[in-house]
């Protein structure tokens, strides 16, 4: 039990004997530097139920706290603010409960527990991994991992964008520019061969417009009918249809995309549980419309197509089955979802990660199966986030400006080298661990940079100023953890025996405080998807180790008990550290 939990029934107790009021909740903040105290009850929420003046309030509180609860030493009241003086016990207490502990704040699932899918990446198979889809793959690992730090069963999943006039640009593209060049034989990426095709393609669509525009067609015309997009829809009527020379050419170059994939989820450190195809789910949902109609859910218009009306709801109409039968987006999505609870039917929740500018579809998707009277739809939740962009600017992906995953991740180390070459800090290290070592430094400064952000904001990325070796970065982090194991190493005593009776400096006190909330952090960041909860707490954990540090004599101190309970204290430290960053999908290093 952490202090606010212990405090908030005792709190509640006092309320109750000294005012005989039943006080629901306790709200709490940290205590201000200026005054006596290691935590601060706020007094003003409790004036709706305790009437009186609030410095009295906290008087009365505060005195039946000090005479009833031994780990309350003292207290003083500052307008309104009830603050509390721990005794150093709880903290050691606390302390020797943990020190033994290598999964301190996190909580296994139970064979029972109902489990949430996480959907991220879901790419398009014409072209390779950007800068975006970066944000999206670093997001959903993240709050993957932390959903099951937090005690929930978690499976991850994608939806691949394997179909539709995109892939067929890329097709018809490699089919008359190709030449019958493979991966294989130029040495590139499947996914940045095909991508390739996909800029050639733009090239020369936009030669064929600019040339029926100067026979005298209107620009809107000319890209209508410009041959080489009515040859693209063409390819797609085909592959619709099942013709196997096109079926066989788009499983061929998927293939090449999907292997290039691969590469860079290894090299990005993400992974999946299984992988959903849009070539297989978009006719999924026809049958549930069908089901929507007879429950009244959809309507038929005139024209044969069927409806959602969500005007009640403060949302549009909205189409799910077009005139020709068709299905849509939105019917797919719904289909795919039933899906997926069909191959997992312990599901009870599922996380989309996707862009913000698919904020309204999200709404409309979650309300319609909420409307076809699925249970797990109540759990349903949009991970939307902001784009990000380069000091550069805006990427578009058919012009071939787009900032390439792979490249990115290489650039990320080359920079992680460059600045530690600077610093020179890897004295000692073989060619070969420092080439890993920068891979690690970039990795973790690209994926803490984006990950500390909240997920809704957009970012301006700097490579340069996210490998930093002070501030808020990854690095700065990495760096600390790598001190603490070279204490460790130099630790050459035993450090197996429990502490007792230890008087606690005032940097020993704050740096047990903050490890303390850990375990909430995490709840928090769970019941938020948000990483961003967990690096900061990490980056707040890291200042206070650091203080102490700078403040506080650890191998060098004369009393054995001391010494070995400083030591412990920079473990837990480090070890918290290191299980803090693998939610967010980052390594440390224990040299740096």
């Amino acid at each position: 039990m952490n202090i606010q939990e212990l405090l908030t029934q005792k709190v509640q107790e006092a309320v109750k004997v000294v005012f005989d009021v039943a006080l629901e909740t306790v709200e709490f903040q940290a205590t201000r530097k200026e005054f006596a105290g290691d935590i601060t009850v706020v007094v003003f929420p409790m004036l709706r139920f305790v009437k009186g003046n609030p410095q009295v309030i906290g008087e009365q509180i505060g005195t039946y706290l000090k005479e009833h609860v031994t780990e309350v030493n003292d207290f003083n009241v500052v307008k309104g603010f009830l603050n509390l003086v721990i005794d150093d016990s709880f903290y050691i207490n606390f302390f020797n409960d943990i020190k033994d502990s290598t999964q301190f704040g996190l909580v296994t699932a139970d064979a029972d527990a109902k489990a949430v899918m996480v959907e991220y990446s879901s790419p398009n198979t014409n072209k390779p991994l950007h800068l975006g889809h970066i944000r999206n793959n670093l997001l959903g690992y993240s709050v993957a991992e932390i959903l099951g730090a937090a005690g929930n069963k978690v499976y991850k999943t994608q939806i691949i964008n394997d179909r539709g006039i995109h892939i067929c640009k890329s097709m018809l593209a490699w089919q008359k520019f190709g030449a019958g060049e493979t991966p294989a034989s130029t040495g590139l990426k499947g996914d940045k061969l095909v991508g390739n095709y996909y800029v050639k393609f733009d090239v020369e669509y936009k030669k064929e417009i600019a040339a029926l525009v100067a026979e005298g067609k209107s620009k809107e015309e000319a890209e209508k009918q410009a041959p080489l997009l009515l040859e693209a829809q063409e390819m797609l009527r085909k592959w619709e249809a099942g013709d196997a020379e096109v079926v066989a050419l788009w499983k061929t170059m998927n293939e090449w995309v999907y292997d290039g994939f691969a590469v860079t989820y290894k090299n990005l450190g993400v992974d999946f549980d299984s992988y959903y195809y849009e070539s297989n789910t978009y006719l999924l949902g026809k049958e549930f419309v069908a089901e929507g109609l007879e429950k009244g859910v959809f309507y038929k218009k005139e024209d044969g197509s069927v409806w959602c009306d969500l005007t009640d709801e403060g949302l549009d109409e909205k189409i799910v089955l077009r005139a020709d039968g068709t299905a849509v987006y939105m019917t797919q999505d719904i289909g795919t979802a039933i899906q997926r609870v069909k191959d997992h039917p312990d599901v009870g929740g599922m996380v989309y990660t996707v862009g913000n500018e698919q904020d309204y579809h999200f709404k409309v998707l979650f309300l319609i199966l909420k409307k076809l009277g699925f249970d797990w739809a109540e759990k349903l939740y949009h991970l939307s986030y902001g784009m990000v962009d380069l000091p550069s600017g805006k990427m578009k992906s058919r012009e071939g400006t787009v900032v390439d995953a792979d490249d990115l991740v290489e650039e990320m180390a080359t920079t992680a080298e460059e600045i530690s070459k600077d610093l020179g800090k890897l004295d000692g290290f073989s060619e070969e661990e420092k080439k890993e070592l920068y891979k690690t430094i970039g990795l973790g400064a690209l994926k803490y940079y984006i990950l500390k952000v909240d997920p809704k904001k957009r970012i301006l990325f700097d490579p340069k100023e996210s490998i930093d070796f002070q501030g808020n970065t990854g690095p700065f982090i990495q760096y600390t953890h790598a001190r603490i194991q070279s204490i460790l190493r130099k630790a050459d005593f035993n450090l197996d025996a429990d502490i007792t009776g230890v008087a606690l400096h005032e940097k020993e006190k704050e740096l047990l405080k903050q490890l303390q909330l850990f375990p909430e952090v995490i709840q928090n960041a769970a019941d938020n998807y948000s990483p961003a909860l967990i690096a900061n707490y990490i980056y707040d954990l890291v200042k206070e180790f650091n203080s102490f540090y700078q403040n506080v004599s650890i191998l060098g101190e004369e009393d054995e008990q001391l010494k070995v309970f400083r030591v412990l204290l920079a473990k837990l430290v480090g070890l918290t550290i290191k299980n803090g960053f693998a939610l967010l999908g980052i390594q440390v290093p224990d040299r740096m």
